[in-house]
Protein backbone atom coordinates (compact mmCIF):
# COMPACT_ATOMS: atom_id res chain seq x y z
CA UNK A 1 0.00 0.00 0.00
CA UNK A 2 2.83 2.61 0.71
CA UNK A 3 3.76 1.65 -3.02
CA UNK A 4 0.49 3.06 -4.15
CA UNK A 5 0.68 5.88 -1.96
CA UNK A 6 4.15 6.81 -3.46
CA UNK A 7 3.05 6.01 -6.90
CA UNK A 8 0.01 8.51 -6.29
CA UNK A 9 1.85 11.45 -4.78
CA UNK A 10 4.58 11.20 -7.51
CA UNK A 11 1.84 11.41 -10.28
CA UNK A 12 0.43 13.86 -8.23
CA UNK A 13 3.62 16.04 -8.41
CA UNK A 14 4.22 15.10 -11.89
CA UNK A 15 0.42 17.37 -12.67
CA UNK A 16 1.65 20.13 -10.49
CA UNK A 17 4.85 20.60 -12.06
CA UNK A 18 3.11 20.52 -15.26
CA UNK A 19 0.58 22.96 -14.42
CA UNK A 20 3.41 25.29 -12.61
CA UNK A 21 6.49 24.52 -14.54
CA UNK A 22 10.00 23.15 -13.75
CA UNK A 23 11.16 26.64 -13.07
CA UNK A 24 12.33 27.54 -9.21
CA UNK A 25 10.06 30.07 -9.17
CA UNK A 26 7.35 26.95 -9.45
CA UNK A 27 8.20 25.37 -5.88
CA UNK A 28 6.07 27.68 -3.85
CA UNK A 29 2.61 27.13 -5.84
CA UNK A 30 3.69 23.46 -5.72
CA UNK A 31 4.16 22.99 -1.86
CA UNK A 32 1.60 24.94 -1.47
CA UNK A 33 -0.73 22.78 -3.50
CA UNK A 34 0.74 19.72 -1.82
CA UNK A 35 -0.21 21.24 1.46
CA UNK A 36 -3.92 22.14 0.55
CA UNK A 37 -4.50 18.32 -0.50
CA UNK A 38 -2.43 16.97 2.63
CA UNK A 39 -1.98 19.47 4.87
CA UNK A 40 1.33 19.33 5.05
CA UNK A 41 4.39 18.17 2.79
CA UNK A 42 5.72 14.94 3.65
CA UNK A 43 9.20 13.91 3.37
CA UNK A 44 8.43 12.05 -0.09
CA UNK A 45 6.71 14.53 -1.91
CA UNK A 46 9.90 16.87 -0.68
CA UNK A 47 12.15 14.18 -2.45
CA UNK A 48 10.17 13.80 -5.39
CA UNK A 49 9.42 17.71 -6.30
CA UNK A 50 13.59 18.33 -5.56
CA UNK A 51 14.02 15.97 -8.06
CA UNK A 52 11.46 16.78 -10.92
CA UNK A 53 12.56 20.84 -10.16
CA UNK A 54 15.95 19.65 -10.13
CA UNK A 55 17.04 21.12 -7.35
CA UNK A 56 18.80 20.00 -4.07
CA UNK A 57 16.25 18.19 -1.39
CA UNK A 58 17.57 21.01 0.97
CA UNK A 59 16.33 23.75 -0.93
CA UNK A 60 12.94 22.41 -0.95
CA UNK A 61 13.06 21.89 3.03
CA UNK A 62 15.03 25.49 3.33
CA UNK A 63 11.58 26.77 1.85
CA UNK A 64 9.19 24.98 3.87
CA UNK A 65 10.65 25.46 6.87
CA UNK A 66 11.29 29.45 6.41
CA UNK A 67 7.90 30.05 5.77
CA UNK A 68 5.47 29.78 8.81
CA UNK A 69 2.28 28.65 7.00
CA UNK A 70 4.35 25.83 5.56
CA UNK A 71 4.52 22.55 7.56
CA UNK A 72 6.77 19.09 7.25
CA UNK A 73 4.58 17.53 9.99
CA UNK A 74 0.94 16.87 9.73
CA UNK A 75 -1.14 19.64 10.28
CA UNK A 76 -5.09 20.01 10.92
CA UNK A 77 -7.93 20.69 8.37
CA UNK A 78 -8.89 23.80 9.80
CA UNK A 79 -5.33 26.36 11.01
CA UNK A 80 -6.39 28.76 14.13
CA UNK A 81 -3.73 31.70 14.32
CA UNK A 82 -3.49 34.03 16.88
CA UNK A 83 -2.19 37.21 16.33
CA UNK A 84 0.93 37.67 18.77
CA UNK A 85 1.92 41.56 18.72
CA UNK A 86 2.23 43.41 21.44
CA UNK A 87 -0.84 45.66 20.02
CA UNK A 88 -3.33 42.82 20.09
CA UNK A 89 -1.71 42.01 23.57
CA UNK A 90 -3.14 45.18 24.80
CA UNK A 91 -6.45 44.52 23.08
CA UNK A 92 -7.69 41.12 25.06
CA UNK A 93 -5.22 38.77 23.35
CA UNK A 94 -4.13 36.72 26.70
CA UNK A 95 -7.74 36.02 27.67
CA UNK A 96 -9.15 35.17 23.97
CA UNK A 97 -5.86 32.76 23.44
CA UNK A 98 -6.80 31.12 27.05
CA UNK A 99 -10.89 30.86 26.05
CA UNK A 100 -9.33 29.10 23.06
CA UNK A 101 -6.74 26.98 24.29
CA UNK A 102 -9.38 25.99 26.65
CA UNK A 103 -12.26 25.16 23.99
CA UNK A 104 -9.81 23.36 22.02
CA UNK A 105 -8.39 21.47 24.80
CA UNK A 106 -4.74 21.93 23.07
CA UNK A 107 -1.39 24.06 23.79
CA UNK A 108 0.24 26.84 20.92
CA UNK A 109 1.67 24.34 18.12
CA UNK A 110 -0.45 21.50 18.66
CA UNK A 111 -2.90 20.07 16.94
CA UNK A 112 -6.11 18.00 18.39
CA UNK A 113 -6.76 14.57 18.41
CA UNK A 114 -9.60 14.65 15.79
CA UNK A 115 -7.37 16.44 13.63
CA UNK A 116 -9.71 19.19 12.86
CA UNK A 117 -7.89 22.45 14.30
CA UNK A 118 -4.19 23.40 14.52
CA UNK A 119 -3.52 26.02 17.03
CA UNK A 120 -0.66 28.78 16.39
CA UNK A 121 0.34 31.90 16.75
CA UNK A 122 1.49 34.37 13.35
CA UNK A 123 3.70 37.35 13.59
CA UNK A 124 0.92 39.88 12.62
CA UNK A 125 -2.29 39.47 10.48
CA UNK A 126 -2.15 43.74 9.91
CA UNK A 127 -5.02 43.95 11.25
CA UNK A 128 -3.54 46.32 14.67
CA UNK A 129 -6.44 48.55 15.26
CA UNK A 130 -8.69 45.86 14.98
CA UNK A 131 -7.44 43.21 17.59
CA UNK A 132 -7.72 40.67 19.26
CA UNK A 133 -7.12 38.84 15.57
CA UNK A 134 -7.73 35.19 14.60
CA UNK A 135 -7.20 33.62 11.83
CA UNK A 136 -8.91 30.60 10.19
CA UNK A 137 -7.61 29.21 7.50
CA UNK A 138 -7.60 32.07 5.02
CA UNK A 139 -10.46 34.14 7.15
CA UNK A 140 -9.60 36.55 9.27
CA UNK A 141 -11.98 37.44 12.41
CA UNK A 142 -11.27 40.78 14.47
CA UNK A 143 -12.56 42.81 17.87
CA UNK A 144 -12.71 39.06 19.16
CA UNK A 145 -13.79 38.67 22.63
CA UNK A 146 -13.21 34.94 24.56
CA UNK A 147 -16.78 34.44 24.07
CA UNK A 148 -16.90 35.01 19.91
CA UNK A 149 -13.81 33.20 19.30
CA UNK A 150 -15.20 30.17 21.30
CA UNK A 151 -18.34 30.75 18.77
CA UNK A 152 -16.38 30.73 16.17
CA UNK A 153 -14.05 27.50 17.01
CA UNK A 154 -17.55 25.83 17.44
CA UNK A 155 -18.76 26.59 13.99
CA UNK A 156 -15.60 24.73 12.15
CA UNK A 157 -15.82 21.85 14.12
Amino acid sequence: MLVLEKNSMTEEIEKLVTKYGKERSALMPILQAIQREHTYIPDFAQQEVARLLDIHPVEVFSVISFYSFLHSVPQGRNIVRLCKTIVCDLAGKEEVEKAVKRELNIEIGQTTKDKKITLEFTNCLGMCDQGPAMMVNDKVFTKLTPEKAVKILKEIR
